[in-house]
């Protein structure tokens, strides 16, 4: 038996996020800061090249441990799941566009910095409901998914803390676009 790279966008990803803890952690605490989180409103100049890079980059990066094992459980539980459903070019492509549409709804419409991949996990989440649909149809489980995990989040959303609900129901709303707009691959 061997070990299989079985899912590279994925495996990868994960990969590239311990890596910029583990820096930002141990050798260079700024870098989060700088490279890795979108700024809010009225902090985001267009003029500079690192805030237009962190509108993909925010989701490498991760507050903690704490913070990273719990966006990496679902994205590594689920994303081979959908990148062998999908391809691992478009998985990375729909993990791309949703961390740009985070980016730019945070830096119009929110006054604090966005970080993680927790619009990337519901994302992903929204999306596995349509591993195994077929046209014309919409599945029951993305109905059930759909109200039971944003609408947890619209709710959270009231509450005052440190978590971007807004950016989980970005991130649901661009699964579930991806889940109609992309047919799986065959």
């Amino acid at each position: 038996m061997r070990i299989k790279y079985n899912a590279p966008t994925v495996l990868t990803f994960t990969f590239i996020s311990g890596v910029v803890l583990f820096l930002s952690m141990i050798i260079t605490p700024s870098l989060t800061r700088y490279w890795f989180m979108v700024p809010g409103r009225g902090s985001f100049s267009p003029r500079s090249i690192r805030n237009w890079i962190t509108l993909f980059t925010h989701v490498l990066g991760h507050a903690d441990l704490n913070h990273l094992l719990s966006n990496f459980s679902f994205i590594l539980l689920i994303g081979p799941i959908l990148e062998a459903t999908y391809g691992s070019l478009s998985l990375l492509f729909m993990i791309a566009i949703t961390a740009l549409v985070t980016g730019l709804m945070n830096i119009f419409f929110f006054p604090s910095a966005l970080l993680g991949a927790s619009g990337v996990v519901f994302m992903m989440i929204l999306l596995a409901s349509f591993t195994n649909f077929n046209k014309g149809e919409i599945p029951l489980t993305f109905i059930l998914i759909l109200v039971l995990y944003l609408g947890r989040e619209f709710f959270n959303s009231f509450r005052s803390d440190n978590i971007s609900e807004f950016a989980h129901i970005v991130g649901g709303f661009c699964g579930s676009l991806f889940g109609f707009v992309r047919p799986a691959k065959r």
